[in-house]
């Protein structure tokens, strides 16, 4: 089972984790599309920073549940729209304990 792993900052994993934020964002690019498209995952696993395996905490796994490809604006990619993988992180019957095996894939 291939794994997703994305490291982002502590606001945005805090929103994931409390349920407020259902899509985490990463631009479109040659970097991002070698590591997304054209892939199946059985979860993603996220971490607040660059946290150590053992503090469970800094630690999410979640169900794969596939990705939209969309036009944003954002302050973290600058002033202007950009074009990102917007990778569904949040539904309604996720259990963040447990390892995912939804393997749907790519934009719906």
């Amino acid at each position: 089972m291939r794994v997703l792993h994305l490291v982002m900052k502590g606001v945005y994993f805090d929103q994931i984790r409390d349920g407020l934020k259902r899509d985490e964002y990463r631009l479109r690019s040659p970097y991002w599309r070698k590591r997304i498209e054209g892939k199946t995952f059985g979860r993603i696993d996220l971490s607040r920073g660059y946290a150590p395996k053992h503090c469970q905490d800094r630690h999410l796994s979640l169900t794969w549940r596939g990705y939209d490809v969309r036009m944003i604006s954002h302050p973290q990619f600058g002033p202007h729209a950009v074009e990102v993988y917007a990778i569904r992180v949040r539904g309604d019957d996720d259990d963040c304990s447990a390892p995912g095996s939804n393997t749907t894939k790519g934009p719906r």
